[in-house]
């Protein structure tokens, strides 16, 4: 999710930590009272900073988290996912994606543009 979807999605966000924390992800870093932010990136042409939505860790091996949410910027949110899965296939940690009823459609139609292959989290 962008930051501009950031604050009317608030409980979604601590229910999805909740979830991760229920599945035995320790090290948990979200953009919510009560946890560490997340390490942001910042790009260097313009002020465009991607910081990922939930950052946690299982076994050893970093997890990404995306909250994938109808919005209003999906340019931007795109590149923001382009990044997040290069960033992670790099360095061989993962990258996941999690939804909610009512966004399956939207979250499909924006892996599919990114040639992305997937297992959505459903909430």
């Amino acid at each position: 999710m962008i930051q501009i979807d950031r604050e009317e999605n608030e409980a979604f966000l601590k229910e999805s930590v909740t979830y991760l924390e229920n599945r035995g992800f320790e090290n948990i870093k979200a953009d919510v009272e009560g946890y560490e932010t997340p390490k942001s990136y910042v790009k260097k042409d313009n002020d465009v900073t991607i910081t990922p939505d939930i950052v946690a860790e299982r076994a050893g091996i970093k997890h990404y988290f995306e909250l994938s949410l109808k919005s209003k910027k999906p340019m931007l949110l795109k590149s923001k996912w382009r990044f997040l899965d290069v960033i992670t296939r790099m360095r061989n940690q993962r990258f996941k994606i999690i939804t909610r009823k009512g966004h399956y459609k939207f979250t499909n139609d924006m892996l599919e543009d990114l040639n992305l292959q997937k297992k959505l989290i459903k909430l």
